[in-house]
């Protein structure tokens, strides 16, 4: 196993090497400081892990982040800050997650498991194809691809397709029962989404997102605890 440490200050190397060795005393380790070092090195050796400095100074964490998922696309990237308010680039990025210095040795061996844990393999179902909604005193069948997410109104639900809303007085965790085998994700207590209707995820606030869905300008709240698995399924 091999780790690349990038980190324009020798300190701040020099003590996470020593972490990460008390933690995996095999693990080989190559050092670097500077995104051009980083860049030369993923173009030269294989890495499981590359512990990146996000304040480099010769390139943007976005460009670095990019060119070695180009290069290497099953590496892990951990940002390594001296600042508390970088979960937001982390989600944005696509890295696995962020340490903070000084490092705490528990915080380090939570990302090593998270990076180092063999991805669990999710059995794609298609779930139901329609569902029925009791509406206006009818009953309506739904195609479950045509919903582009459903919202708690009221004592019930508001189901809205791209052309057509309907209101239902099941609550939203009766839909998510029933839709959990389809693509669907709840992304706070009020939403639940068709997800392969997402247009865009982006940030609103300190350290919270947002996320607008195909052909509506509705701005909806992702909830705090449900990003790092939002993005995973996003991105399945």
């Amino acid at each position: 196993m091999r780790a690349a440490i990038i980190d324009d200050e020798r300190p701040a190397r020099s003590e996470l090497r020593h972490q990460l060795t008390s933690l995996l005393p095999d693990l080989e380790i190559d050092e670097g400081d500077s995104a051009a070092a980083a860049l030369q090195m993923a173009g030269e050796s294989s890495y499981d892990i590359f512990f990146l400095d996000i304040n480099l100074g010769d390139l943007n964490g976005t460009a670095l982040v990019s060119a070695i998922k180009k290069m290497q696309p099953e590496t892990k990237i951990v940002f390594v800050t001296a600042y508390s308010d970088y979960a937001v680039d982390a989600f944005e990025l696509g890295v696995e997650d962020y340490v903070m210095k000084p490092y705490d040795k528990r915080r380090i061996q939570k990302v090593l498991d998270k990076c180092l844990a063999k991805p669990e393999r999710r059995e794609k179902t298609s779930g139901p194809k329609r569902i029925a909604i009791a509406a206006e005193g009818r009953v309506v069948f739904v195609n479950v691809e045509d919903i582009v997410y459903i919202e708690t109104y009221q004592r019930g639900c508001r189901i809205l397709t791209a052309d057509q809303e309907y209101f239902e007085s099941r609550l939203i965790g009766d839909f998510e029962k029933k839709l959990e085998q389809a693509e669907f994700f709840r992304i706070h207590k009020s939403y639940l989404i068709n997800l392969n209707k997402v247009h865009e995820v982006f940030p609103w606030g300190k350290g919270s997102f947002c996320l607008r869905m195909e052909g509506s300008q509705e701005i909806l709240p992702i909830a705090r605890n449900k990003l790092k698995l939002l993005r995973s399924r996003l991105e399945a």
